[in-house]
């Protein structure tokens, strides 16, 4: 048995007040999250028509790099970062 690719796609809302907050620890949160074992593709761009909004879409090698993943960034500095953002992703 082989073992399935995870993907996530969809973005998160950003309120105005928090946007500068999110962008100073963006960069840092994609860069650790690249080199995550397991990380295929980590992709966030912000939306030009609306830049409260960043585009996000995840791969990776399976479901134990992805749960990794998610148990790292429960316990970083994005996620405090993060706390208010309105996230709306499709696994």
């Amino acid at each position: 048995m082989t073992a399935s690719k995870v993907t996530l796609s969809g973005f998160i809302k950003v309120a105005q007040d928090e946007i500068q907050k999110v962008k100073k620890h963006l960069q840092r949160h994609i860069q650790l999250t690249r080199e995550e074992p397991g990380c295929i593709d980590f992709t966030v761009s912000r939306r030009a028509s609306n830049p409260l909004i960043f585009d996000v879409y995840e791969e990776f090698k399976d479901g134990v790099a992805f749960d990794n993943h998610q148990i790292r960034v429960r316990q970083s500095e994005w996620a405090e970062a993060t706390k208010n953002v309105e996230r709306n992703y499709v696994i």
